[in-house]
C-alpha cells in the first residue's frame, strides 16, 4: 500500500488565482471632511445647575428633625413574614376559635403562618389591620422620597388554587 500525497498538476488553481487577482481591485472611499471643533461658552450661570439637587439638604435635615409623621419602629423585633415582599405572600385560609380570628398566610417557602391584627408582614413595615373571610388588610410604611414616610394600603386576597 502506498499513500498518495497532494501534488500533481495545479495549473488550473494557479490560473484561477491569477484571474481573481486581476478582476477584483478594491477601492477605499476617502475620509469625510469634519468641521473644526467649536468651543462653547455656557452663559446661563444665573439659572439653576441641572446636576445639583433642587432642595437644600440643610433644610431637609431640619425638616426631618421636625417631622412628626409616621416612622418605622427601629427597636421592634422583626416577625417571620417581614422577610418576604407582600406580593409573594398568599392568604390560604381563615381560622376562628370562639371570638378569636386568624388569617392563614402561605410564604414563598410553603410555610403557613397564623396572623391577626397587630402582626407585621412584608418588607415595607406592613402592619396587619384586619382579617376578613376573603382578605387581610395591611398598612405599609414606605419612604416618601424626602426623608419621610407615608402609609400605603395593601391587601392579601384569598388565594384561588
Amino acid at each position: 500500500m502506498t499513500v498518495a500525497a497532494c501534488g500533481g498538476d495545479m495549473s488550473d488553481l494557479d490560473r484561477f488565482i491569477a484571474e481573481t487577482k486581476t478582476k477584483h481591485h478594491g477601492k477605499v472611499d476617502p475620509l469625510p471632511e469634519f468641521p473644526p471643533y467649536q468651543t462653547f461658552a455656557y452663559s446661563a450661570d444665573e439659572y439653576r445647575d441641572p446636576f445639583r439637587p433642587q432642595t437644600d439638604l440643610s433644610q431637609v435635615a431640619v425638616a426631618e428633625q421636625e417631622s412628626n409623621g409616621p416612622r418605622p419602629e427601629a427597636t421592634r423585633r422583626k416577625e417571620p413574614l417581614e422577610g418576604y415582599p407582600i406580593d409573594s405572600l398568599k392568604m390560604v385560609g381563615l381560622l376562628q376559635q370562639r371570638a378569636q380570628t386568624w388569617g392563614l398566610v402561605k410564604d414563598p417557602d410553603g410555610t403557613i403562618h397564623r396572623v391577626q391584627p397587630g402582626n407585621f408582614a412584608g418588607q415595607n413595615h406592613g402592619k396587619i389591620t384586619a382579617v376578613a373571610e376573603n382578605r387581610i388588610d395591611i398598612i405599609e410604611l414606605v419612604p416618601d422620597g424626602l426623608s419621610g414616610w407615608v402609609n400605603r394600603e395593601a391587601q392579601l386576597a384569598m388565594a384561588e388554587d
